[in-house]
């Protein structure tokens, strides 16, 4: 078939024309769209050193219009903070919230905090820790895509001196893995 009939086939048939591959018009990779209130305020970057992570969970807290204010400016601390299960409630404790200045109700800066999870969870804490010897460990506090302040805490068992070794030469030996492929050395 010579191009003067397939340019005749064009004209009469148009569904004849195949279009170009999807590949073309879209990028390869779709981004997410990025979201502008999500806001990391304190992370403890300890508890992975100090604890072998069993399992996580998001969690609400209660706080005062202080507080909020004085974590939207960053500056507070959970790296010396637990949760513990008292009385059928989930607390926060330790948790160093630094004082607003330009609030007239100041809070205090080191308060127990409560915190929010449904019943079923609860138990399934309080069985962690009370039966299984479990600790609760907050890993990260954050804005979540509301704007609402989030707590991600996590079920984990103290590591030992020889497990948290064990950790760091794991962790060196990719690292030195990873500059070997790089370099080729």
């Amino acid at each position: 078939m010579n191009t003067r009939s397939s340019l005749f086939l064009l004209y009469k048939r148009p569904d004849l024309v195949r279009p170009p591959p999807i590949a073309y018009f879209s990028p390869t990779m779709a981004k997410k769209p990025e979201n502008k209130n999500y806001k990391v305020i304190a992370e403890n970057r300890r508890a992975r050193y100090d604890f072998a992570i069993e399992d996580d969970i998001e969690v609400g807290i209660i706080l005062t219009g202080s507080e909020v204010k004085s974590l939207r400016s960053g500056q507070s601390n959970i790296a010396d903070s637990y949760a513990s299960v008292d009385d059928g409630e989930l607390w926060l404790t330790n948790a160093y919230i630094a004082p607003y200045d330009r609030a007239m109700f100041s809070h205090e800066e080191r308060r127990k905090r409560k915190l929010l999870v449904s019943r079923k969870e609860l138990s399934r804490l309080w069985n962690a820790t009370k039966r299984e010897g479990m600790t609760l460990v907050p890993l990260v506090m954050y804005f979540n895509d509301r704007g609402l302040v989030k707590l991600k805490i996590a079920t984990a068992k103290g590591k030992k001196n020889h497990d948290k070794r064990a950790t760091e030469a794991k962790r060196d030996w990719g690292r030195q893995k990873q500059r070997l492929l790089r370099h080729g050395d």
